[in-house]
């Protein structure tokens, strides 16, 4: 079986070992990203779409953009990235 070498990187070592000391020291906090009701229906409607086609573009349930809409549910994870990128790009997801 053929190992790989593996390249040390002093500098990246050393960044780490600095972040994982702030976040235990509480220095560094971590923040949770999310987007606002406004925030939801400005990409929303800067694609200048009904909510069902948001859904579909943004691949999801008609309810759950609804549900952003309305307050009663948040975008994480990767709903989050994608709606960054509509907001950045929005003919990205009109292309789609």
């Amino acid at each position: 079986m053929k190992t790989k070498e593996i390249e040390f990187n002093a500098e990246d070592l050393v960044g780490s070992v600095e972040a994982l000391a702030g976040h235990l020291s509480g220095k560094s906090k971590t923040t949770l990203r999310t987007k606002t009701v406004a925030q939801v229906r400005a990409i929303r409607k800067k694609l200048n779409v009904s909510q069902p086609v948001f859904a579909a573009m943004m691949n999801i349930p008609s309810v759950t953009a609804a549900s952003w809409e309305r307050g009663r549910r948040r975008p994480t994870g990767a709903a989050l990235r994608l709606l960054d990128i509509a907001r950045r790009h929005p003919e990205v997801l009109i292309a789609s």
